[in-house]
């Protein structure tokens, strides 16, 4: 049996007419469905809160139809996918999220037609059967040199062989194809093909920029897990705690609530808190000094909550300069958020609003705006000094959603204040999303 052959039989046609197990909003209809979700915890927090569940084939529809009307727009006859959050995007199903980023052995294909192929291990085929869009699902995308060794081009070869066939089926004579992120063999191969490889970052982060109701919906639910997780952690901070341990709470009830990993270890308390960027570790929480973290937090449904907040530990009272700092940062997030409606440039949001003092320049954060869904996301909004004329010519609309950052430190001073909230943008302006309290401490006197 020759490879080609061997690669095929493992092919499997899906049942295009099966419908995925539901609730009538869309939930699961058991506890023993294929995609990773909520657990009871969180859906028992969210009926508390009145906060509603997601129609999660409503959202897959949406998602489908946003990746489909890129493509076309662009007369591509597929986008291909490799990054993992990509292939959650378009199939909403997941396999070992965190391994398949740094060994790449997933991809997914939609045509401009809407047939969608999903490459997944060959021992694991099974797990998109909840999404019916998915139209098929094979193996054999894996051109990582730990898996295949002196034979990746020849797998490499294999594997364009049958997006070429694909192409041919569903595309007819249009050889355009985007990709996301590929290997080098890959790429080499499809253009070997005779593919017109284009750029396929630029495809799907313009999809996902704009999120659908169900989108906002999970969203809802995600933030209202991670800040009780955050609650979690504030709870079980004390002096006497390594940064770890502290750390340890987030992680723990974030997966109690059916929240998927943390991308960061973005957590430092005293002197370790500037230069930001040090990661947590072992160093014990002294009395009497800050602790700041950034969440990075891919939670309920994939999606991330990514807030910051900075916390006094200890029996007195923060130093005068930390409040100083934590009032500017402060103001630096309020009113730059104050500056979010559909319609407004980027270009604005990057010079306009809350300038921060020439003291702490040096250790800004390195943007003030970020797009956020399944993870930190397209746009990226500079600040001034890192702007770069036509990178980012675009303006807000509705759907999309932004983090607002501020990093409020210097050498001087020995610490940093790290504030963070994400915010909807809606038809008329705006919606906070984030609604964990700031340490009072900070803002008195």
């Amino acid at each position: 049996m020759n490879v080609e052959s061997a690669f095929s039989i493992q092919n499997r046609k899906i049942d295009p007419d099966r419908k995925p197990a539901t609730r009538p909003d869309g939930s699961p209809l058991d506890n023993d469905r294929i995609e990773i979700g909520p657990t009871p915890l969180a859906f028992y927090e969210w009926e508390q809160a009145g906060i509603n569940a997601p129609n999660l084939m409503e959202m897959r529809k949406y998602r489908h139809m946003r990746l489909l009307n890129e493509i076309r727009k662009r007369d591509y006859g597929a986008v291909l996918m490799t990054d993992p959050l990509n292939i959650r995007y378009a199939t909403d199903s997941t396999n070992m999220q965190l391994w398949n980023t740094h060994n790449p052995f997933r991809a997914c294909a939609l045509f401009a037609d809407g047939y969608l192929v999903l490459w997944d291990y060959k021992n694991s085929m099974f797990l998109a059967d909840h999404n019916p869009l998915v139209n098929e699902v094979r193996s054999g995308a894996s051109m990582f040199y730990f898996a295949n060794g002196d034979k990746v081009a020849d797998d490499a070869g294999v594997f364009s062989h049958q997006i070429a066939d694909l192409m041919r089926e569903h595309c007819g004579d249009n050889n355009r194809i985007a990709v996301d992120k590929i290997m080098v063999a890959g790429l080499r191969a499809l253009e070997a093909r005779g593919l017109e490889v284009h750029e396929g970052e630029e495809v799907t982060e313009k999809a996902r920029v704009i999120k659908g109701p169900d989108e906002i919906a999970a969203m809802r639910c995600a933030v209202d897990a991670c800040e009780k997780s955050v609650k979690a952690m504030e709870d079980a901070l004390s002096v006497g705690m390594t940064e770890d341990d502290v750390w340890a709470v987030l992680h723990a009830e974030n997966i109690k609530r059916g929240g998927e990993w943390i991308e960061t270890r973005l957590l430092a308390s005293g002197p370790r808190t500037f230069p930001w960027f040090q990661e947590c570790g072992p160093r014990v929480i002294q009395n009497n000094e800050i602790l700041a973290f950034d969440t990075d937090l891919i939670g309920c449904y994939g999606m991330c909550v990514d807030i910051s907040r900075t916390w006094f530990v200890g029996d007195q009272q923060p130093t005068n300069k930390m409040k100083e700092y934590y009032k500017i940062a402060l103001d630096h997030i309020t009113t730059n958020m104050n500056l979010l409606a559909p319609g407004v440039s980027f270009k604005e949001l990057t010079f306009g609003g809350h300038q921060l003092p020439e003291e702490v320049v040096p250790g800004q954060y390195s943007c003030r705006f970020h797009g956020v869904g399944l993870c930190d996301e397209w746009p990226l909004i500079a600040y001034s000094r890192e702007y770069r004329d036509g990178a980012f010519d675009y303006e807000l609309e509705p759907g999309m959603m932004l983090c607002v950052e501020a990093l409020v430190g210097s050498k001087e001073a020995g610490f940093s204040i790290k504030l963070e909230d994400q915010v909807l943008i809606t038809e008329d302006g705006f919606e906070n999303l984030t609604t964990y309290p700031h340490d009072q401490r900070f803002l008195e006197g």
